[in-house]
């Protein structure tokens, strides 16, 4: 063999490790990459976040985002009725426990309302509680009021 031989195989050599350190920084590339992916998918979502805080958000006593009345049972009641229907269907009636009940019942029986299991109690206490009857009895009296003559 001669020098242009060596000198040949030699060139040949090299770019043949040129062309396996090209595909050694792809793919050392494509593992940053789907690492990053990889971890930014475990990274909580910044807007997600944003937007649950703001969905628990309660201003004078009232969920904002609902209109419910603040109170033991409010997530509950959030994530099982108002996927449903509006808050102001609740918000619009007033029932007793027994009310209450029997209209999850029969919201179950006919409308296809899930299983509450152990969280019905606590929906129920909360419904009851925020949204019973009110009392309404006699205005109260009037006072301090000057009457006139009619003629």
């Amino acid at each position: 063999m001669d020098n242009r031989q060596y000198v040949r195989i030699l060139q040949m050599v090299v770019d043949a490790l040129k062309a396996v350190v090209v595909v050694l920084l792809m793919l050392f590339a494509i593992v940053i990459y789907m690492g990053y992916d990889y971890l930014e998918s475990k990274q909580p979502n910044k807007t997600a976040i944003a937007v649950a805080d703001a969905a628990l958000e309660i201003m004078n006593g009232i969920h904002v985002q609902s209109g419910l009345v603040e109170g033991e049972g409010l997530e509950l009641v959030i994530q099982n009725c108002t996927p449903c229907h509006s808050a102001k269907l609740i918000t619009q009636n007033r029932m007793t426990e027994t009310g209450w009940k029997s209209t999850i019942q029969w919201m179950q029986e006919t409308q296809n309302l899930w299983d509450l299991g152990d969280n019905e109690s606590s929906i129920i206490n909360y419904l009851a509680n925020n949204y019973a009857p009110q009392k309404k009895g006699r205005r109260a009296q009037l006072e301090n009021i000057e009457w006139y003559e009619m003629e």
